[in-house]
């Protein structure tokens, strides 16, 4: 019985050894885990507490109140972010996604605010749109199906493209009331620290290559202190210690049009992480099926639902970071999860926050440059293996990047919809990830009337050679340079065709 018993536990360590090692499961060592993970805190720590100044500043806020505000919401986005990569069962999809308060919300959130509801009204209305949220995420969690890599490539592609604002934003400065708002010591800093990425990435070793972000963030920081650009002399002051206080503000309250609002916010956040759960796994080259969408979208979800405690708000996947991961190389989701544990640090010690802060916004500008461009480079990668032939899918991929950077070309296109129409769309990523999903249903599903080469844009990706041409080569012909050479290296004359004699 014994020995059976062995064999039987020797079978399943076997089997246990067999068992491919998934990507996002790699482990790096303490140091680098911690060094990549630093990494990408700084990638998005400019996100993070844009939300929270921006609500803050609407409802006239003190500017400690504020500051509770954002280490409410680093504290709570590490929270998330450890939740989605580590994961329990049904929350979490285990990938390298960073969590935070999400930009999708902020308009709605200040129109609350400025409403009349104040900043309790937000934390209610969060509270209420997110447990509805948490409750429809298996409807959302089966629409894999319609996300096959013309749909992916779409939205991956409109991802880095409507970050790139972002990073022009904070390459002139981030402030654009700022009096040296666009000048050229602030773009030129930016420009320096793009240099130092790219030279990294060049000279460098693996090591320093895949460092290579962090590294030019750190060097162009110190440009600008030598060049008086960097100010750390607000970073002694205040709290070394602070545990976010439950409800620092006052109880939640609940309006209904509040949560209204609210809920659609919650619906574009939905799509928004299924699009960046799928194109984080394109990147690391893993599964991501069904299951998976839905654990990830019930962490965004019980995430949200927890926040308003904590003082923060809506949580969701942070896109630049999905470009860090393909830049890097770095698949691994315990890197994330160490980033996540230094935001949970950062949002317990302000000082350590004021520390990352003193980072100057045009630093985060030259390495956003190349990040949010690595996110659309990894778009037009996946598009590279789309079947363009016989099919309408250049039209799908032409129409829904297009009308997903409507929002991007014209802040102000949606101003006169609906507000809940002008939420949906005025995000780039959710306009085109709606367009390339409906598109794709319309003419990949739904086939009925479908025929070959029914447009312009199918006839033209065919290349038609005629019957006569054919007859016309022999054994060995070969073209070379634009000329017709024999088997013996003779050039064979072209005849004009008679349209060009005339």
């Amino acid at each position: 019985m014994n020995i059976k018993k062995k064999s039987r536990s020797a079978n399943t360590t076997a089997s246990q050894t067999n068992k491919p090692e998934r990507p996002e499961d790699k482990r790096l060592s303490i140091g680098s885990t911690f060094a990549y993970g630093f990494q990408h805190v700084l990638t998005m720590y400019g996100g993070i507490i844009a939300p929270p100044l921006i609500i803050g500043a609407a409802a006239g806020m003190s500017s400690q109140d504020i500051g509770l505000l954002i280490a409410a919401c680093l504290f709570v986005g590490g929270l998330a972010t450890i939740l989605q990569t580590v994961g329990i069962p049904w929350f979490g999809s285990q990938l390298p996604l960073v969590q935070g308060v999400s930009f999708a919300g902020v308009s709605t959130m200040v129109a609350i605010v400025q409403g009349g509801g104040g900043i309790q009204a937000v934390f209610g209305s969060v509270i209420v749109a997110s447990l509805i949220g948490l409750a429809i995420t298996p409807l959302f969690s089966k629409i894999i199906k319609f996300f096959p890599p013309v749909v992916t490539g779409t939205v991956i592609t409109t991802i880095g493209l409507t970050l790139m604002p972002v990073a022009a934003n904070w390459a002139m400065g981030g402030n654009a009331k700022a009096d040296n708002y666009g000048s050229m010591a602030n773009i030129g800093l930016a420009a320096a620290t793009m240099g130092v990425v790219l030279l990294l990435s060049k000279v460098g070793n693996a090591a320093i290559s895949r460092l290579s972000i962090l590294l030019a963030m750190v060097i162009g920081t110190i440009i600008a202190f030598i060049a008086g650009m960097a100010d750390f002399s607000k970073v002694g002051q205040g709290d070394i210690v602070a545990f976010p206080t439950p409800f620092a503000f006052g109880a939640p309250t609940f309006e209904i049009a509040a949560i209204i609002s609210m809920l659609i916010v919650i619906l574009v956040t939905l799509t928004e992480t299924s699009a960046d759960i799928i194109a984080v796994g394109e990147i690391v080259d893993t599964k991501v099926d069904s299951r998976r969408i839905g654990d990830g979208l019930r962490a965004d979800m019980l995430s949200s639902a927890i926040s308003p405690l904590f003082n923060s708000f809506t949580q969701s996947a942070f896109a630049q970071n999905v470009g860090l991961v393909a830049i890097t190389g770095i698949k691994s989701r315990f890197v994330v999860s160490a980033g996540g544990l230094i935001l949970v640090v950062l949002g317990l010690l302000p000082i350590l926050g004021r520390v990352v802060a003193a980072v100057p916004t045009p630093v985060l500008g030259g390495a956003g440059v190349v990040l949010f461009g690595t996110v659309a480079a990894s778009g037009i990668r996946t598009l590279a293996k789309v079947e363009y032939k016989n099919n309408m899918n250049l039209i799908i991929v032409a129409a829904s990047i297009g009308f997903g950077m409507i929002p991007i070309a014209a802040p102000s296109f949606y101003d006169e919809f609906p507000s809940w129409f002008s939420t949906i769309f005025h995000s780039g990523i959710s306009s085109a990830a709606v367009m390339a999903i409906l598109l794709n249903i319309l003419f990949n599903h739904f086939k009925a009337g479908n025929s070959d080469n029914q447009s312009v844009f199918v006839a033209g990706t065919d290349r038609i050679v005629s019957e006569e041409d054919i007859k016309c080569l022999s054994e060995g012909d070969r073209f070379e340079n634009g000329k017709l050479i024999d088997a013996d290296g003779k050039e064979v004359p072209l005849k004009a065709s008679s349209a060009s004699e005339h």
